[in-house]
């Protein structure tokens, strides 16, 4: 049985081949995808090469550097919002680092910015690594491990 560590409703997390550190994450078991607020999201072809572009964060956020970010490898995914509305999104594969570990994670890319957090952390990566405990928050940040088998 592989043991998996806690974490709480929310953390601090870092994305370095996205050059995002010290981002806050809401973990949301009620999701199931993962997903990062970007804007001008927009998909074009270069020498038959199809590729999306976009910008992360919002003008008004601490991190946002105006970074025109572009992706060859991305996907397309349907994905059910808390409101039941259906819409296609565009998924990167990439990392992220929680508890001083790397670890792979597919984000889809969404217009987050009425959202508190730019960063929401769903049911496919949470399991079998973590143990939500709603309770606590920023245990990652504060370097708190603690393990269940």
């Amino acid at each position: 049985m592989k043991t998996r560590i806690l974490i709480g409703r929310q953390d601090v997390a870092d994305f370095p081949e996205l050059s995002l550190f010290e981002l806050p994450v809401k973990i949301d078991s009620g999701a199931y995808t993962s997903s990062l607020h970007c804007h001008n999201i927009v998909e074009f072809e270069e020498k038959g090469i199809k590729k999306i572009k976009c910008n992360f964060l919002d003008p008004e956020h601490e991190q946002y550097h105006e970074k025109e970010i572009i992706f060859e490898h991305f996907k397309k995914r349907r994905v059910k919002s808390s409101n039941g509305i259906v819409e296609i999104r565009y998924s990167i594969q990439t990392e992220i680092i929680l508890f001083k570990t790397n670890y792979p994670i597919e984000l889809t890319l969404t217009e987050r910015r009425s959202m508190k957090f730019s960063v929401l952390l769903g049911r496919k990566f949470l399991s079998k690594k973590f143990i939500i405990n709603p309770a606590i928050k920023n245990l990652s940040f504060k370097n708190k491990i603690i393990t269940y088998p």
